[in-house]
């Protein structure tokens, strides 16, 4: 008798696999977070239109983004830059090392600087949080984001809302007149490029105008 299991097998390929892999992953990571729903008693989101995916254990939070109140259901492990990214959809605040190393992910808290990707979005409830897309608009820059304009304080970009996050903290820090205390109060801040001398020549700027 002829052995036909091998033809009864998928034509698996290499391929194949890492795309419905890859997807998968994908899927599972943006289910964190979620707008509640409309029809949650009590606990409506603004702007909300439909029930948001499924979350085991979720739990609900209500953050404050840029003057906005978003009322979401979280999965408590959602970190606030995942939220921030993936549901509020303000992907000003950018992704880097995601293990607190880069500070690409700086947001404000009751107006300090965290590193978004450390902190989770459920130890926010209620707090006053600001991204890169809260400081200014194209038309009407922070003053901070017009030095990064005029002393090309950016190359590639990726870097830049988290350097200016934490420049805009850094003016109400104590922080020392010359540019050894401003690198310093900005070490926790890395710019693969190397545009360090036109960074702190832009936050002296401001200093010296505020």
């Amino acid at each position: 008798m002829r052995d036909d299991s091998h033809a009864r097998l998928p034509n698996l390929t290499r391929r194949a696999f890492l795309s419905t892999a890859g997807s998968s992953v994908a899927a599972a990571a943006i289910v964190g977070c979620a707008p509640t729903s409309n029809r949650s008693a009590g606990f409506a989101s603004a702007g909300a239109v439909a029930d948001g995916p499924g979350i085991e254990g979720a739990v609900p939070v209500t953050l404050r983004i840029n003057g906005k109140e978003h009322r979401l259901l979280v999965d408590p492990r959602t970190t606030l830059l995942d939220c921030v990214r993936e549901t509020v959809a303000l992907t000003g605040t950018k992704k880097g090392c995601d293990h607190g190393q880069c500070g690409a992910c700086t947001v404000h808290v009751n107006g300090r600087r965290v590193n978004s990707c450390l902190s989770l979005a459920l130890m926010h409830d209620g707090e006053e949080i600001t991204t890169i897309e809260g400081l200014g608009t194209p038309d009407a820059l922070h003053p901070m984001q017009a030095a990064f304009v005029a002393f090309d304080g950016y190359q590639c970009g990726y870097c830049t809302s988290g350097q200016i996050m934490s420049a805009v903290a850094l003016l109400k820090e104590p922080c020392g007149p010359d540019d050894e205390a401003v690198k310093e109060l900005m070490s926790g801040n890395i710019c693969r490029c190397g545009a360090y001398p036109n960074i702190v020549a832009a936050i002296q700027q401001v200093r010296r105008n505020a």
